[in-house]
């Protein structure tokens, strides 16, 4: 296992970290953890080098927290750093962060925190916390000891990133959604460059873009990585292109088989700045350009078009019509598109007002492409 420093902590984490928001489940309710195996997957990475465990209060349904502190008894807490994640959105007051706080030790069973974060950050949350005070909470609780390291993991636009490193001197981390095809998406390069400059470690999430990238490749992409000298799997590639970069301090990956983790502790080995040639850099630049020309809806998800006056959610429609087309998984975004709770914002709820059409960036042709959408999952 490799190991990184973080530019203002005087701590090494590997390379690899054990993301707990995909551990394997017993049937399709996803708070139904598997505990034998999921405990038997996380102390093996531990066995083998990974000493950073990142899950949240909200992960499987509320049990993440649960089994990861089954997990660290027998002597594995020590061996690890813990990171877990404050839900700000369930936040009226600030005393409810103390009994939200309290609540994950008691789950986790432990009486710290190494590494906290203020989850899901955006403009609207982050106003909302700094009229509550919350520097004035983070001081408390790290006098405390219930944590040790502060940071926040973070969706939206690169403007509202820099704005939150720049509002708290505090930071000492931060954590960023963050692969070769997200080099533009919210935080991106520019704010992966931006933290780093300020000393502050970042964590990568969803490095394979939710195992999108990690599936068997369509074959204009294929045909590209077959012109690689050393032959790698996609997974291997995503992950290796984020540890090339020095400004990395550590990646998640949402494990959830124990051939998965075997696998990625594996490439970690062969992970460090550097690791990828040239050559190897520009292959990869052809691949996410080939990924990009597969794209059918040239969606950013900027989301102008919204509210919609009938409730439709054109980029979620366009999002799931591009991952079935993109990355051959018609039958998954099928079923996330139909599902019951989201029957308001299909595309078959659009009445071609042009409302959207208006206010769209790219001038989509928004009503035509809805229909494509309706016949694709509806048809």
């Amino acid at each position: 296992m490799k190991y990184r420093k973080f530019p203002n902590i005087d701590l090494e984490v590997s390379a690899l970290g054990f993301g707990c928001m995909r551990l394997p489940i017993i049937g399709e309710d996803s708070s139904q953890i598997d505990e034998s195996l999921a405990i038997k997957m996380i102390r093996h990475a531990i066995d083998n080098g990974v000493n950073y465990i990142d899950t949240a209060y909200g992960y499987h349904g509320g049990n993440s927290e649960i089994v990861v502190g089954k997990a660290l008894k027998g002597g594995y807490r020590n061996k690890v750093n813990l990171a877990t994640k404050l839900p700000v959105w369930k936040l009226t007051k600030i005393e409810d962060a103390d009994i939200l706080l309290d609540e994950q030790l008691k789950k986790l069973d432990t009486d710290h925190i190494d590494f906290y974060l203020l989850h899901a950050l955006n403009k609207q949350r982050w106003d909302m916390l700094k009229n509550m005070n919350i520097f004035s909470w983070i001081e408390k609780i790290k006098s405390q000891g219930k944590i040790k390291h502060i940071g926040f993991s973070f969706h939206d636009s690169l403007d509202t990133f820099k704005l939150i490193i720049d509002e708290y001197e505090g930071w000492e981390f931060c954590q960023i959604q963050y692969n070769y095809l997200n080099r533009n998406y919210q935080a991106g390069e520019e704010g992966l460059k931006y933290a780093y400059a300020k000393g502050l470690g970042v964590i990568i999430m969803e490095p394979l873009l939710g195992g999108k990238l990690a599936r068997k490749p369509p074959e204009e992409v294929q045909k590209v990585w077959e012109k690689a000298k050393i032959k790698r799997s996609p997974a291997q590639w995503g992950l290796l292109w984020l540890w090339n970069q020095k400004e990395v301090t550590t990646v998640l990956s949402g494990m959830s088989s124990i051939q998965q983790v075997i696998e990625n502790i594996e490439t970690a080995d062969q992970g460090y700045v550097g690791c990828l040639s040239d050559e190897e850099l520009k292959l990869i630049d052809e691949v996410t350009k080939k990924y990009l020309e597969l794209k059918p809806i040239d969606c950013t998800g900027c989301k102008y078009c919204l509210p919609c006056p009938n409730g439709v959610d054109i980029p979620r429609n366009f999002n799931l019509y591009n991952d079935a087309k993109v990355y051959n998984m018609y039958e998954e975004a099928k079923k996330t598109y139909l599902k019951p709770d989201k029957e308001q914002q299909k595309a078959s709820n659009c009445v071609e007002c042009g409302m959207c059409e208006e206010k769209c960036p790219q001038n989509l042709p928004i009503r035509k492409l809805l229909k494509e959408v309706v016949q694709f999952f509806e048809g």
